[in-house]
């Protein structure tokens, strides 16, 4: 049903104005070399130097198609493209694992659409000294994602990211 979907260039956009834009490599929190929209460099990929924006989301399209595979695998009820988009940018968020056994997705094959809505918010929060703690800004993704997977709102990440 969805095999046909790809991320739109909507959905991109909505999930590069989340991520931080980094023009040269640095460290991630978890100390792993990174640029442009949060591309972890592997072992063997050298420093590209200074990026720019359109090479990033390059770069963030590649790095998305597990997302968008992670979706395709996991859901089994048509979708919209406001929702495919929603979901790919949860999933790339939280990684293809953790959203195939969520409830979001088992209340969405369900045919549950506003529960598993509800279940967007679930996933707001980052471990702080081996404790879950609410993080304000995966809180305002959550709730973008969410609008855009109940009202296809694209502006979401621009009002709700400041």
């Amino acid at each position: 049903m969805n095999d046909t979907l790809s991320l739109s260039a909507a959905g991109l956009a909505f999930i590069a104005a989340w991520e931080d834009f980094r023009a040269s490599v640095y460290r991630d929190a978890a100390g792993i070399p990174t640029i442009g929209y949060g591309h972890r460099l592997a072992m063997d990929e050298p420093d590209p130097g200074a990026m720019t924006r359109d090479a990033a989301l390059s770069l963030l399209k590649q790095d998305v198609a597990t997302a968008e595979a992670a979706v395709r695998r996991t859901i089994a009820a048509a979708l919209t493209q406001a929702e495919f988009d929603a979901l790919v940018s949860l999933a790339f968020n939280i990684g293809g694992g953790a959203f195939g056994g969520s409830t979001l997705a088992a209340r969405l094959n369900a045919g549950d659409f506003l529960g598993a809505a509800r279940e967007f918010l679930a996933w707001d929060k980052i471990r702080v000294a081996g404790a879950l703690t609410v993080s304000p800004g995966l809180s305002r993704r959550r709730a973008a994602e969410r609008d855009l997977f109940l009202h296809a709102d694209y502006a979401g990440a621009r009002s709700l990211s400041a």
